[in-house]
């Protein structure tokens, strides 16, 4: 009897960590976030949130921030570009965040995106969506209904533009 009693226990750890925890409901809840993340001693961003739903318990593991975030990003020369949603939820398997609802992004050389919906790659450095945008530079307001670029602005591309662009001859 002894026997069989040993050979019928098991490794669940995992299904006592989750008693009482409903598969819809978040592992944890934090309020106002002030994160930073830092490197070598030097601050690279600075993520401010007044709630934050941690469902890392699922097998698809996400963060969700129903009541939008304020990311301020900062180069190796120390300069800021700043980040604002409404909402966002960042899924931790794919390193893609999704950035919804009065997206802005606003660089160190003012260069603005407004957007309704934004997702950044933090594998690859890239921001894209298939939705309208409007991005404004020191010149120009150009106004799209597809976006992508690295996170720098260099390689910015805004399929089907319309709006005033300056061109160099």
């Amino acid at each position: 009897m002894l026997l069989s009693m040993l050979m019928s226990c098991k490794d669940n750890f995992n299904d006592v960590q989750n008693i009482g925890v409903s598969e819809n409901e978040p592992i944890g809840v934090a309020e106002n976030i002030n994160l930073k993340h830092t490197d070598s001693g030097r601050i690279k961003a600075v993520l401010i949130s007044p709630k934050m739903l941690d469902y890392s318990n699922r097998e698809f593991d996400y963060y969700e921030f129903p009541e939008g975030i304020t990311l301020d990003i900062f180069d190796e020369n120390n300069n800021k570009s700043v980040v604002v949603a409404d909402y966002a939820i960042n899924y931790g398997k794919t390193n893609l965040i999704d950035l919804r609802g009065n997206v802005r992004i606003t660089t160190h050389k003012k260069d603005t995106l407004f957007a309704e919906q934004l997702y950044f790659d933090s594998d690859k450095d890239w921001i894209f969506t298939n939705k309208p945008v409007t991005f404004k530079t020191e010149t120009d307001i150009i106004h799209g209904n597809i976006f992508d670029s690295d996170t720098d602005f260099k390689k910015a591309n805004v399929l089907e533009p319309t709006g005033n662009i300056t061109v160099e001859d």
